[in-house]
């Protein structure tokens, strides 16, 4: 399929800017594979379509404050600096995008906070990306609550406006659990306590992967030949004990639901040759887009994503595209709210 076939017009209103005030009330669209009919629920009535038996399968990514603002040694010049990856924990060695690029060299030394951190350009990787060093002394403990207690939430860019109080709570899922994400997996901020426990009585097994979302996720597809899009890798891991549950519910002929895309290239990223799921991890880049035939989900929730977005192009591969056309040609029409702070949709 083309790049283009992915255009739609998303009324600028429809971007949420705030989440909704309760997680769980947010809006839910469900749509029927089956027969292509379309439901408007809210999200906490996800409880009444699955059942005992049936996996659920959460990514429990946790997200850490990646935007940092300083200043330029000697000239004071403001900068802002993205973290995208530890590269080395013990030389902490970062990968990291930085505004404006063209003021940072190879050499600078950059100031956050009160020269509480330090760090030093030690190389250009691309026209914005820099590897930088930070000068630090403390303990890696230490040093990770520094970059907690200076950091701005990151939220995307997509968002006009600036991070909140809020927003520490509001753009992290209940069940984070692994650091190492700078975009949250958005269908999982929908969850509560309340939910997964009324899930866990009905005999729904919830269960995690690990994917760290990069900013990948939101990089525009600049290729109307999808085949020669390239996905930036993301790190990932599938344990063992998920491997158990889900491949039971498949055996079981039961649901197996991805919260989220980035649940789903995980799992699709860890299929094995009888087409069940193995433990897994590493780095994965694989971009899914129509056709694709899936091997381990038969349910997916996902929240409302921008055109042409890689994201909306895995929605489609999922539930069909025409269908999910028509699912968000509805959407538009009834003003669901989209993107991260967004309402949901479940594919069944």
């Amino acid at each position: 399929m083309k790049l283009s076939e992915f255009k739609f017009d998303l009324p600028p209103g429809l971007l949420a800017l705030y989440p909704a005030e309760n997680r769980d009330e947010s809006r839910l669209m469900v749509v029927h594979k089956k027969d292509g009919t379309i439901e408007h629920r809210v999200f906490k009535d996800i409880i009444e379509y699955f059942d005992d038996g049936d996996a659920m399968v959460i990514n429990d990514t946790k997200v850490f404050p990646a935007r940092l603002y300083g200043n330029k040694e000697k000239t004071g010049a403001k900068i802002e600096v993205f973290l995208l990856r530890e590269l080395n924990s013990e030389m902490l060695l970062w990968d990291v995008l930085v505004d404006p690029a063209r003021k940072i060299r190879v050499g600078n030394k950059l100031y956050f906070g009160d020269g509480d951190l330090v760090a030093e350009v030690i190389d250009n990787t691309t026209s914005r990306g820099r590897t930088i060093r930070f000068l630090y002394d403390g303990t890696s403990e230490d040093f990770y609550k520094t970059i907690d207690a200076l950091g701005e939430t990151p939220l995307p860019k997509y968002i006009k406006r600036k991070a909140e109080p809020e927003d520490r709570d509001r753009y992290q899922t209940i069940y984070a659990k692994h650091t190492g994400a700078v975009a949250a997996p958005t269908a999982g901020l929908h969850f509560t306590q309340q939910v997964l426990k009324r899930l866990e009585i009905k005999g729904v097994d919830i269960t995690p992967i690990t994917l760290h979302i990069g900013l990948g996720t939101f990089r525009p597809v600049d290729v109307e030949d999808l085949t020669k899009h390239k996905m930036d890798s993301e790190n990932f891991r599938v344990g063992q004990e998920t491997v158990d549950i889900v491949n039971q519910a498949l055996d079981n002929k039961k649901r197996v639901c991805a919260v989220g895309t980035t649940s789903m290239r995980a799992l699709e990223s860890s299929v094995s040759a009888s087409n069940r799921l193995k433990a897994n991890e590493g780095w994965t880049d694989k971009f899914i887009f129509p056709p694709y035939d899936f091997k381990i989900c038969n349910a997916l929730i996902s929240n409302f994503h921008m055109p042409e977005s890689t994201l909306f192009m895995m929605a489609c591969a999922f539930g069909g595209y025409d269908l999910i056309m028509q699912a968000y040609e509805t959407a538009i029409k009834e003003k669901y709210r989209f993107y991260s702070y967004g309402d949901a949709m479940l594919i069944v």
